[in-house]
């Protein structure tokens, strides 16, 4: 298990928290359906986190390829890529518009559990990615004729 500590720059720790918290899960990462990092858990590398995602989005591009080639159906929607190995499961989730939720888990992991808290956290990122912008409370301002910009006509 993981200490669910935020790595500075990551935003997305909300996401990955309560999944690190699970018993046997050792890493997750939110990745760019084009391979790019956009959180990972804090006991992983930088490096290890940017392979992760790279080959997330491999991993989901040919899941999707091989469904397609079974189904014969364009671009059937993944719910999720499991890879099971000595070492344990990588679960792969689509995470919203070109993005994915991975996570490596122990042999022994409640994998019903894990896959469920995926989709929870998931949901929840869609909510706050669907949420309008927060407005300010403080009163808009017009600019008075002194700071308004001079349109082209106008100008000397």
């Amino acid at each position: 298990m993981n200490t669910p500590e935020a790595r500075a720059a990551d935003g997305l720790a909300w996401v990955l928290t309560p999944l690190l918290e699970l018993p046997g899960v050792r890493h997750a990462v939110i990745a760019t359906g084009d391979g790019l990092v956009e959180g990972a858990s804090p006991g992983l590398s930088r490096a290890s986190a940017e392979r992760v995602a790279a080959m997330t989005a491999t991993l989901h591009a040919a899941a999707r390829a091989f469904t397609t080639a079974f189904t014969e159906r364009d671009a059937p929607r993944l719910q999720q890529t499991v890879v099971e190995s000595e070492e344990g499961y990588a679960i792969v989730v689509p995470a919203g518009q070109n993005t994915s939720l991975a996570l490596m888990a122990e042999p022994d992991a409640q994998l019903g559990n894990v896959a469920y808290q995926m989709q929870v956290q998931v949901a929840a990122l869609a909510r706050a990615m669907a949420a309008p912008a927060r407005q300010s409370d403080a009163p808009q301002r017009t600019p008075d004729a002194a700071e308004a910009p001079l349109d082209a006509a106008a100008r000397p």
